[in-house]
């Protein structure tokens, strides 16, 4: 269990050169959207759960290793209105450069009513983003090491921009137990183009730190993760309109997201997560109408895996999202055959 902490603590304490910059308002934001039901289910962030779901690059490149190779995914995630988020995924293995992960993520907004800045109505207008994502992870004892590579594109009304981004993440492994901790560093990039003449675009960076790990006699495997580690204040409130301050306890259960896991078969999951800041943010002056609560399954029948996923908003609304896996290369063998 030393030797445990110790790696858990070396990690937490490489984030701290990054904790001096400050957090602000982003463009891009869809890229912290969860890329995969399981994702989603487990509270939207997770640096540390390796080897389970082959979408798990998109979350820390260092997530999906060699034992995935072949595996290809689709998912969609449906939010309020007509927004809806599309994700694709595969990983291949090229021989003696290993396997290389494949990713598209394209978030639609849908259709939405322009007005000028009288309130008089424009016209519909629609909005979507897109990343392109490419990924590579390299093990090297109980350690690995990935790095992902994003194209981002933005259309907003016509409005168009553009940027170069990386996540760079390491995750270690236990060679005997079921634990692993993991590290990722998220959107480290620069704008190509943005929106406008005066727009100022920056990419929504963050780090992530979290362990997961199953007790040995317990059906059960947790996660736990902090995030927004490079936003030196990470609390949102009012106090024009009277809004107190968050206390330290509030200030510091923001950046934690807790997930669990319940073990019902070897490939029967069911999944759950308490995301505080989440919480916080969407809940209704009156009640919290669950948000920051998140719920999924996950059922795997030979090679091919069914994940969905429910999460909470506001009251009477939440978003739910499925992924359908599938071992691509199994199944075109079998068709040659």
């Amino acid at each position: 269990m030393r030797a445990t902490f110790s790696v858990f603590l070396l990690l937490l304490g490489s984030v701290q050169l990054v904790l001096a910059q400050a957090g602000g308002r982003k463009s891009f934001e869809f890229l912290n959207v969860p890329g995969s039901a399981r994702l989603a289910a487990l509270g939207g962030v997770n640096a540390s759960l390796a080897d389970r779901d082959v979408n798990s690059f998109y979350a820390n490149p260092a997530l999906v290793s060699d034992t995935l190779a072949g595996m290809a995914a689709a998912s969609y995630q449906f939010y309020v209105a007509d927004i809806g988020q599309a994700t694709f995924s595969y990983a291949h293995d090229f021989g003696r450069i290993g396997t290389v992960a494949f990713g598209v993520q394209h978030l639609g907004y849908g259709t939405i009513k322009g007005y000028d800045a009288s309130g008089q109505e424009t016209g519909d207008f629609k909005a979507d983003e897109t990343a392109l994502v490419v990924s590579k992870s390299h093990r090297i004892s109980a350690f690995r090491l990935g790095a992902s590579l994003k194209g981002v594109f933005s259309n907003l009304a016509g409005y168009r921009a553009s940027a170069l981004a990386l996540d760079f993440g390491g995750v270690f492994v236990h060679p005997r137990q079921d634990f692993t901790v993991g590290l990722t560093v998220k959107n480290l990039g620069v704008v190509l183009s943005d929106y406008s003449g005066t727009s100022s675009s920056q990419l929504p960076f963050d780090v992530q730190v979290g362990t997961t790990f199953k007790p040995e006699h317990m059906p059960l495997r947790f996660s736990i993760t902090a995030y927004r580690l490079a936003m030196s204040n990470n609390t949102y409130y009012n106090a024009a309109a009277g809004d107190e301050e968050p206390g330290v306890l509030n200030k510091v259960l923001r950046r934690f997201n807790f997930g669990t896991e319940i073990l019902l078969h070897k490939h029967v999951n069911i999944m759950a997560a308490y995301n505080y800041a989440l919480h916080q943010e969407l809940k209704l002056v009156n009640g919290g109408a669950g948000a920051g609560i998140s719920l999924g399954f996950s059922a795997r029948i030979k090679s091919v895996e069914i994940v969905m996923s429910r999460g909470g908003y506001v009251a009477g609304k939440a978003g739910y999202a499925f992924t359908l896996s599938v071992n691509a290369d199994k199944w075109i063998r079998r068709r040659k055959i």
